[in-house]
């Protein structure tokens, strides 16, 4: 049994923590060869992304083992949200306790969260095309592939796959 995860709002000092949970799970996932890629070196940058969207922590015992990134329509980090969406975006667990209940439960606090905003009617997230134990992690807490909205990252060949949750 692992002890409690609190899902709270993210703050300065959690940020070194949060873009290296970040790093960390991305290249474990060998979505990148280099933590020094370009989009890779914008996803740490932790402060400027807090500066313009909604940055969550999972904690468990004191230790930061998650981040997520929450957005709506018109937002800089929002990048398929309709008017009536809530996105996340790089929800990530360290690798080291991957697989332990973070993700599902910052998925199922961004769920009741949508639920409490005005005009918010459905949660909508893109993920890679390879990166299975995060489809499986959608698929189980109720989102649907919304494939006619899929789409290619600008300048790049790599398909991202949009899911979608009904409130």
């Amino acid at each position: 049994m692992h002890p409690q995860i609190l899902i709270r709002p993210a703050v300065p000092a959690d940020y070194n923590a949060i873009a290296r949970i970040t790093r960390d799970a991305y290249l474990a996932a060998g979505y990148f060869q280099s933590a020094d890629h370009p989009y890779m070196r914008q996803i740490q940058d932790v402060s400027r992304r807090a500066a313009h969207a909604t940055i969550w922590v999972a904690e468990r015992a004191g230790q930061i083992v998650g981040s997520v990134t929450l957005a709506v329509a018109g937002e800089p980090y929002a990048d398929i949200a309709k008017s009536d969406e809530l996105e996340f975006r790089m929800l990530v667990v360290d690798p080291e306790v991957q697989r332990s209940g973070a993700g599902g439960a910052m998925v199922q606090a961004i769920l009741e969260h949508a639920r409490l905003l005005a005009g918010i009617n459905a949660v909508a997230l893109t993920t890679g095309l390879t990166w299975e134990s995060a489809h499986g992690l959608y698929l189980k807490t109720g989102f649907q592939r919304a494939p006619e909205r899929d789409w290619v990252v600008p300048d790049t060949d790599i398909k991202l796959l949009v899911y979608r949750q009904e409130l």
